[in-house]
This record gives C-alpha cells, sequence and structure tokens, in this order.
C-alpha cells in the first residue's frame, strides 16, 4: 500500500513539473538538469565550509549510489 502511495506522490510531482511547463518535456528536463547542477554546486560550497568534526566524519557525496533497482 506504502508502494502506491509513494508511487502516486512521483507521479503527481512528474505531472506538476509539466504543467508547470505547460506540457513541453525537453523544457522540464532542462530545467531540472540545471536545478540539479545548481544543488550540486551548492553541495560542494557546502562541503568546502563543513568540517569533518560537525559532521561526526560523514562527508556528502556529488554521486548517488545506484543499487540496480529503481
Amino acid at each position: 500500500m506504502q508502494a502506491a502511495k509513494k508511487t502516486d506522490e512521483v507521479l503527481d510531482e512528474f505531472q506538476a513539473a509539466l504543467a508547470w511547463h505547460d506540457g513541453d518535456a525537453a523544457a522540464t528536463i532542462r530545467t531540472l538538469l540545471a536545478d540539479c547542477s545548481h544543488l550540486r554546486s551548492q553541495l560542494v560550497t557546502a562541503q568546502a565550509c563543513i568540517s569533518r568534526g560537525l559532521t561526526r566524519g560523514w562527508m556528502p557525496v556529488l554521486e548517488r549510489e545506484f543499487d540496480g533497482s529503481r
């Protein structure tokens, strides 16, 4: 039941992103890639400012790890 709810939430976000761009999938993808790039640059800045002591050894990672499933 929870998997169906999560799928519905993802579909709602997908439909909202497409609606924001009047159904233009290419524009939606361009915007999402630009957002991803911006967030990566923010992560690099945060990584440079945060010490390992503050995060107890944890440091942010730029790339996601994929386990083979979606």
